[in-house]
């Protein structure tokens, strides 16, 4: 059995040459191609009079062992990544990008509104707003469908999920800036604005539950402190 002689030097393997000048020239046009070719295009490129599908097959045979290989496609040849090893070139990034105008502004009214339809969304803005905006927010988990709203035609309404809250490290609704919070900070003009109607059901449903217990809190202060300590007991 012949051994293959293999000279090493600077640790650099030095195989002896298998390919002929047209063979190397084809193997250099396909790895260099940004597309795959066909024969055609190969024959044009290359300096030397070959058959060229006979140079394809043999490189094909060459590298099927190998992690790349060369693969026909539609009579259009390229190298690929072997398919025993497609799982290796794999890999998950994670890319932040930051929220449209459009994406914040229909989330902040969908918070402050819920729960809310496409159509009065798009009525407090003041613009209609691509179906992807709605999208964005649904695979942030941070809004789903609430029910439909029992009006004609039956819209579907929108409100905020737990993951909403957090991811903006909020207890409940009710830990949301108010109203008059919003406009001390500038960021509203809260003179123009109907607390009655500013706010989600939800947001005010907790507000009223919280002052019902300040009502019984304060009932329980009020009640002991016209009792004797007698009566107390």
């Amino acid at each position: 059995m012949t051994k293959i002689k293999k000279e090493t030097k600077d640790n650099i393997v030095t195989f002896p040459s298998k390919m002929n000048d047209g063979e190397r020239e084809v193997e250099a046009i396909i790895f260099a191609a940004a597309e795959p070719l066909d024969i055609d295009t190969i024959e044009s490129k290359i300096s030397k009079k070959i058959d060229v599908l006979k140079s394809l097959e043999k490189l094909q045979k060459e590298y099927s062992s190998r992690g790349i290989n060369l693969v026909c496609i539609s009579k259009r040849w390229s190298f690929r990544t072997s398919e025993n090893l497609s799982n290796l070139m794999s890999q998950e990034k994670t890319v932040e990008k930051k929220l449209s105008r459009a994406a914040v502004e229909t989330l902040a009214i969908i918070v402050y509104h819920q729960p809310v339809t496409r159509a009065e969304i798009e009525e407090i803005r003041g613009v209609a707003f691509g179906t992807n905006t709605l999208d964005i927010l649904m695979e942030l988990n941070w809004v789903k469908p609430q029910g439909r709203k029992d009006v004609p035609g039956k819209p579907i309404q929108y409100g905020t999920t737990n993951d909403f809250l957090s991811h903006f490290s909020l207890q409940k609704l009710s830990d949301l800036p108010t109203v008059d919070e919003l406009g001390s900070a500038g960021l509203i003009d809260s003179s123009n604005i109907d607390n009655a109607i500013f706010g989600t059901g939800k947001f005010y449903k907790e507000k009223q539950e919280e002052k019902k217990e300040d009502i019984y809190e304060n009932i329980d202060e009020m009640l002991g402190g016209t009792l004797s300590p007698d009566e107390e007991k």
